[in-house]
């Protein structure tokens, strides 16, 4: 049967892996990294025994069953529910803003419609159509909430004005009329009990599957190939030449303490004065787990360098502009597909990854079967 590459063991370039072969291909999987998981790599710190989210919090969550029922078959996955806080000169308050975190701010104790009314009349009546992230804000909590929660996380997140970014990105985080501070709405909301590098080498253990670490892609592997599935940056595989599309990248300052830190996975901190955006302690993604000393990460953001992993697209006009003359550049190809969130510089959380990816083996299969034209990319980037 035909060999295909998959240039990624993360999720995309995992989950696409086992499909294909299950469909009878044989399949080879390379990674620059030495390590298969990609940005959702787990590993055991040495110093505390903690489960560490390596490049950050990953916190699966999904109302499609489909993936929820694939992802039982690789792993024990235990509920969890991310309960995130936001310290601000105010005091801790609960994210996404709920009831509790509107009448705490406020020093109210509104029910429901009341504090639907309240907030009501704190938006901005004359921003119809929200241009951008911060005419979104006003128009959807008004100026002080935004202010106190989102203005300042935004600026260190992004490292723009609010202002340059489009509106939508604020649409994720909602404002709940209740006490419920859970901050994802998703049916499913579980961690891997034994971290989610282990659930992706159990997606890639099968016959047909071979994988080679710390190898990076060039062109003349991909002509022992009969297709070529690209989870890398879009712009890393043309070799910038248009130049870069605009990333966000991150660093971590890992820190060793003590019992425990902060009493929580996650804290915000909106305020433009402190340097990091959020303060992780990972021993609160494992609560079945106990440690005498614990793990604390602080989180920074920054414009992605030249060394640097890319992380979250940006996205702006100008790189939306930039974006249209890579996938230009593309579509003169043959015999390759871009998948995942850095092949088709789209944000995308895990259970999005996981259902293009899904979706895509479908689709590609058959089409494949029918000499038909082959997917180019597993989502449109623009």
């Amino acid at each position: 049967m035909t060999a295909l590459l998959i240039v990624g063991a993360g999720f995309s370039g995992a989950v696409l892996a086992r499909a294909l072969a299950e469909s009878g291909f044989d399949i080879h999987v390379i990674d620059a990294a030495d390590v298969v998981g990609g940005h959702c790599h787990t590993a055991r710190d040495t110093a505390t025994g903690v489960m560490e989210h390596v490049y950050g919090p990953h916190i699966f969550h999904t109302s499609n069953d489909t993936v929820w029922r694939y992802l039982q078959r690789f792993g024990e996955w235990v509920p969890f529910i991310n309960r995130v806080k936001a310290c601000t000169v105010r005091g801790v308050f609960g994210l996404p803003i709920n009831l509790h975190t509107i009448n705490q701010f406020f020093n109210r104790s509104m029910r429901p419609d009341e504090a639907r009314d309240f907030v009501a009349a704190l938006s901005d009546a004359n921003i119809d159509q929200p241009a951008n992230l911060e005419e979104q804000a006003l128009k959807f909590i008004g100026r002080d909430l935004y202010e106190a929660f989102f203005r300042g996380y935004t600026i260190k997140q992004w490292g723009c004005d609010p202002t340059e970014l489009p509106a939508d990105i604020l649409k994720r985080l909602p404002v709940r009329f209740h006490y419920d501070d859970n901050y994802y709405d998703s049916i499913h909301q579980a961690l891997p009990k034994h971290g989610y590098t282990r659930v992706i080498e159990n997606i890639l253990d099968h016959t047909r599957i071979r994988v080679q670490l710390a190898t990076r892609c060039d062109a003349s592997m991909q002509s022992g190939f009969a297709h070529v599935f690209h989870a890398g940056a879009l712009d890393a595989y043309f070799g910038f030449g248009d130049g870069r599309l605009g990333y966000r990248t991150m660093h971590w300052q890992r820190e060793v303490h003590d019992g425990d830190y902060q009493g929580t996975a996650i804290i915000n901190y909106p305020e433009l004065d402190v340097p990091w955006t959020r303060i992780i302690e990972h021993q609160h993604f494992a609560p079945w787990e106990q440690h005498q000393r614990t793990l604390v990460t602080r989180e920074f953001s920054r414009e992605t360098a030249a060394n640097d992993l890319p992380f979250y697209p940006k996205r702006l006009a100008v790189d939306l502009a930039l974006l249209a003359r890579y996938v230009e550049s593309a579509q003169n190809l043959r015999g390759i597909t871009f998948i995942g969130r850095l092949g088709t510089y789209r944000y995308l959380d895990m259970h999005q990854v996981i259902a293009d990816a899904l979706a895509l083996a479908h689709d590609w299969c058959a089409a494949y079967a029918r000499s038909d034209t082959l997917p180019l990319f597993s989502r449109s980037p623009l």
